[in-house]
């Protein structure tokens, strides 16, 4: 089967573990045993009841998830907490403050880049009266002030006294941005700037694209932590939650008091008290996340990711870096503010970008193409693409950079 597969470095759905889509195939036809296949099998079978348990309990596990929160699957993809976390901490908001003005509820939003700031407009359409304010924005701190090429500095972030929700992005997947694993750090998440006076802080971290591959700085400070499971974890379909008990509410109880109404398949307490299934689940993906988690799991977990991760993104960013020296390449982040998870930088000269596709394609490789709102090349190094595929796109990159090097040197001695 092996021979059969391709390089595959594309942003989501991404690449998985060879081995686990292996024993996923075997479960489509006898899920564990059961005679019956996943796909078939229903949720509400003890088999299932007991695989999706398990599958929460290696997420706990692996991220040291604390007994303050819960973690739950629901559907919808990262767009779809754009909207849940704002009903939802708007509810809790306003069952604690009931009195207080809607225009004096803030929201807290950090753009670092496309998906932030679709966050923050989904918050615009949904705040009901409260204020949705930015705590800070990277265009502000850009060379040319729109473009999202980095990180904002911690002395441009400002969050409120006594916010509804505080939200950032970890990872952002188009502008090539991330925050730093290690706090302190000048690129660091400014977990020192949050508002010491605000009882238990609504904050949550958007980690779609950067979730188990690494640790995730001060887990148990944050209100909630999702990720749409197609980039780390498993297919498109399932969205992993990290939430903290007291940010499960009642919402219909806040609608009563002049709150906006939920839908129910957005608000968290019908999951949180049903096992994630007040409904059919996304059983497919929950399973071969599971599978994903348990490979995980005997390999060393985050911490073991963390290393491999770092030891790929440091070989891309090299070649980079040497492309730049020779001007093929140019990096569209500024330097060392850039995301382990997708590299984006662009190829230099006319038509060099197209030549570097189709010479990646005839080598194995896909998926490289930047997204469309900012073309460009993007390498996204998710967990399931192997050390052996980074190693033959690097290769590949340092043969590019000598060809385009060498092409004009050619062209002047043929002119001579």
């Amino acid at each position: 089967m092996a021979e059969s597969r391709i390089a595959n470095f594309g942003a989501g759905p991404s690449a998985l573990p060879e081995s686990v889509l292996v024993e996923a195939a075997k479960g489509l036809l006898n899920f564990n045993g059961t005679g019956i296949g996943i796909a078939e099998i229903s949720h509400r079978s003890k088999e299932f009841g007991a695989y999706i348990k398990e599958t929460a309990n290696l997420i706990r596990e692996q991220l040291d998830v604390p007994s303050t929160h819960e973690v739950l699957f629901m559907q919808g993809g990262g767009t779809g907490q754009f909207s849940a976390v704002v009903l939802n901490l708007l509810a809790r908001h306003r069952l604690l403050h009931p009195d207080l003005p809607e225009h004096d509820r803030i929201l807290d939003y950090v753009l670092t880049g496309s998906w932030s700031k679709a966050a923050y407009t989904e918050a615009m359409r949904l705040a009901h009266g409260a204020t949705v304010r930015i705590a800070a924005d990277s265009r502000a701190h850009s060379a040319d002030g729109k473009s999202f090429d980095g990180l904002p500095p911690h002395s441009g972030f400002t969050f409120s006294p006594n916010p509804a929700l505080i939200y950032y992005c970890e990872n952002e997947t188009v502008s090539g941005t991330q925050f730093a694993g290690e706090e302190g750090t000048p690129t660091s998440f400014p977990f020192h700037l949050l508002p010491t006076d605000a009882g238990l802080l609504p904050l949550v971290g958007d980690y779609s694209s950067s979730f188990m591959s690494r640790p995730i700085p001060r887990l148990a400070d944050h209100a909630i932590i999702y990720a749409g499971a197609q980039k780390n974890l498993g297919p498109a379909g399932a969205t992993i939650l990290i939430v903290r008990k007291d940010c499960i509410v009642d919402v219909d109880a806040a609608a009563k008091i002049g709150g906006a109404p939920v839908p129910i398949s957005l608000a968290y307490r019908p999951y949180a008290a049903n096992d994630s299934m007040p409904n059919t689940p996304s059983v497919l993906a929950i399973y071969i996340s599971g599978l994903v988690l348990k490979r995980n799991k005997a390999l060393g977990g985050v911490r073991y990711y963390e290393e491999f991760n770092r030891r790929k993104k440091e070989k891309v960013y090299e070649v980079l870096k040497e492309g730049e020296a020779r001007g093929v390449f140019k990096s569209k982040v500024r330097e060392g503010e850039g995301s382990w998870m997708n590299i984006v930088f662009g190829v230099l000269g006319d038509g060099a970008e197209a030549r570097f596709l189709e010479g990646a394609e005839l080598r194995g490789m896909k998926g490289l193409k930047g997204h469309r709102s900012v073309g460009g090349i993007r390498v996204s190094l998710y967990n399931a693409v192997t050390e052996e595929w980074t190693d033959q796109l690097v290769a590949y990159m340092r043969d590019f950079i000598a060809e385009q090097s060498e092409a004009p040197a050619t062209t002047t001695a043929m002119e001579a």
